[in-house]
């Protein structure tokens, strides 16, 4: 063997695909990540080119805002657990209760639908029912008097808003489990609860862990929901911040607080890739084999799972119906008489913000997934210096609250030499590098499921590393590509935290226009901005499902075939 075989950056320096897609992407991270952090960190801590840390002491020994820090952590752990668990119910009931495609199509519907509409349409819909005048504690209960606002309400509706990002993740992890594996346990005498916690759950702990991960960062980072339901009695560190921003135009403050947000971030980062390294979860590899029903679940068993999943849909259908009834009323709650006058504010006064939504979203969509499945399998399959260092700094962007990566953009790209505020450049890079993630963490999750033998075979033969990763690691975790691609384009069309700082007379978006009608008490043309943008994203995102179940339907030859020849 040479002395170059043994030198650890040499496959880097041997690859020009590989070594060229880092330095892109390294640039890419430079620019629309480094850069503006860089410029919110000098803002924060700098005055006239002194470094001052007297207004971080400050910030951080000020009693409120210690409480805001800890009602953060409290909150997102409380969504990562309890989005997570709802998450994985959804996920393997789908996977393994062998329900029928109406049966499927129904619990699909029902997870996406509080993920393809605002995030503050939960909240909204959550303060019509159970509000001091609400239809459920007020018409249907006789509750006077009745405070929804809290802790309690706002976990609930944030779970509600973002388990079906565990499940998105969950469902492809839990899919590529071969169940001859849980059948063959089963077959020698393990019980089916044995069958599942020492199997089923270890092998798709990749998943568990990035949804954890995923979902706790949302949190951290939602402004909107906590704005809405937490209440003064229940502060938390991202509305402080944007409060700190828009009410009282101090920058400096708003950044410092949201500074603090990083600090979990980055722990529980850590902590999920300390708890996985050094496991294998592999469960697809280029051994033949056929894929046979599964046995875990008893027919008892599945009526339970259905029957759990049915009930948490019949609430989310419950919300949206709430919207939809608002949306075609004079004035919800007060005349409930019938009309479309609000779906023609919105098709007449509210084109330009629909058109330019749209645009912006067509061209992000494609290009978020490329970049998470390139990201993702940079750091799952490639040695190279600096490897970890990318996939922190990629993550960045989407724990940090969505109103300081506004306003890191705002600082860095509002003058020369990157004078790209006002144009649809900045809001584009700005969904790419923030929502991304959800797709380079599931293309590291299947990634860990795919045993590398396949592609070292494939490059041992002489294939490049290019032609590898085209012909034989893309097809197998197109999943995770289309998953990108879903979330990509749902917040390119539902988002507002960071882009509501970018906007401009030349490019708005419907999430604007829906919130200046809700701070306006414009709550019909709100409700029918949210219902368009329900079905245009719905209708997408099946879409996606067709080319991909279409994609899936010939993988498995192609595969065969590139192995066989």
């Amino acid at each position: 063997m040479s002395a170059d075989a043994l030198m650890p950056s040499a496959p880097q320096k041997r690859d020009p695909f590989i070594a060229g897609i880092v330095l892109v992407l390294w640039v890419l991270l430079g620019i629309f990540v480094l850069y503006p952090l860089a410029r919110l960190f000098g803002r924060a801590f700098f005055d006239d080119g002194a470094f001052v840390l007297q207004p971080f002491l400050d910030v951080v020994g000020n009693p409120n805002h210690r409480k805001a820090f800890l009602n953060s952590l409290l909150l997102a752990l409380a969504v990562g657990v309890g989005g997570t668990a709802l998450g994985f119910l959804f996920a393997f009931t789908a996977v393994r209760a062998g329900l029928s495609k109406r049966v499927m199509g129904f619990i699909d519907t029902a997870t996406l639908l509080p993920l393809i509409s605002p995030p503050f349409t939960i909240s909204v819909a959550i303060l019509f029912s159970f509000g001091a005048r609400g239809l459920i504690t007020y018409d249907l209960l006789g509750i006077k008097g009745f405070v929804v606002y809290g802790f309690m309400s706002t976990a609930a509706a944030e779970i509600i808003t973002y388990f079906p990002i565990a499940y998105l993740t969950l469902r492809p992890i839990l899919a590529s489990i071969d169940p001859n594996i849980e059948n063959a346990a089963f077959s020698m005498g393990a019980t089916r609860w044995r069958v599942f916690r020492t199997m089923t759950l270890p092998l798709a702990l990749p998943g568990i862990a990035n949804a954890f991960l995923l979902l706790f960062a949302c949190s951290l980072a939602d402004f909107a929901t906590p704005l809405i339901l937490s209440g003064n009695g229940f502060p938390v560190l991202p509305t402080e911040a944007f409060l700190q921003i828009t009410g009282q135009f101090d920058l400096r403050g708003g950044a410092l607080l949201s500074i603090l947000l990083l600090v979990p971030a980055a722990i529980v980062f850590f902590l999920q890739r300390y708890w996985l390294a050094g496991r294998s979860f592999v469960t697809v590899s280029g051994k033949a084999g056929s894929k046979s029903s599964v046995e875990i679940l008893t027919p008892g068993m599945r009526y339970m799972l259905f029957a759990a999943c049915g009930v948490v849909a019949a609430a989310v259908a419950y919300f949206y119906l709430v919207l939809l009834f608002a949306s075609l009323v004079v004035a919800f709650g007060a005349n409930h008489s019938l009309t479309f006058k609000h779906y023609h504010v919105i098709f007449t006064e509210g084109i330009p913000a629909i058109r330019d939504t749209l645009i912006i979203a067509a061209i992000g969509m494609p290009l978020g997934g490329l970049y998470g499945v390139l990201v993702g399998y940079l750091v799952a399959r490639k040695q190279f210096i600096g490897r970890r260092t990318l996939e922190l700094v990629s993550m960045i962007n989407y724990a940090l609250p969505g109103t300081i990566v506004g306003i890191a953009y705002l600082l860095a790209f509002n003058e020369k030499p990157l004078e790209l505020t006002g144009t649809a450049t900045i809001i584009i890079a700005c969904y790419i590098f923030r929502y991304s993630p959800t797709g380079i963490r599931a293309t590291v999750a299947l990634l860990h499921q795919i045993d590398k033998s396949l592609e070292e075979a494939s490059e041992s033969l002489g294939a490049s590393s290019f032609t590898t990763f085209r012909r034989i690691t893309l097809p197998l975790i197109m999943p995770a590509f289309f998953s990108g691609l879903g979330v990509v384009f749902i917040r390119s069309m539902t988002a507002i935290s960071a882009t509501i700082f970018l906007i401009s007379i030349n490019w708005t978006l419907v999430t604007v226009r829906i919130l200046e009608n809700m701070t306006e008490l414009s709550l019909g043309p709100a409700a029918a901005f949210s219902v368009f943008v329900v079905v245009v994203v719905y209708v997408v995102l099946w879409v996606i499902g067709k080319l991909l179940a279409r994609f899936r339907t010939g993988e498995g030859g192609r595969v065969e075939s590139i192995l066989g020849g």
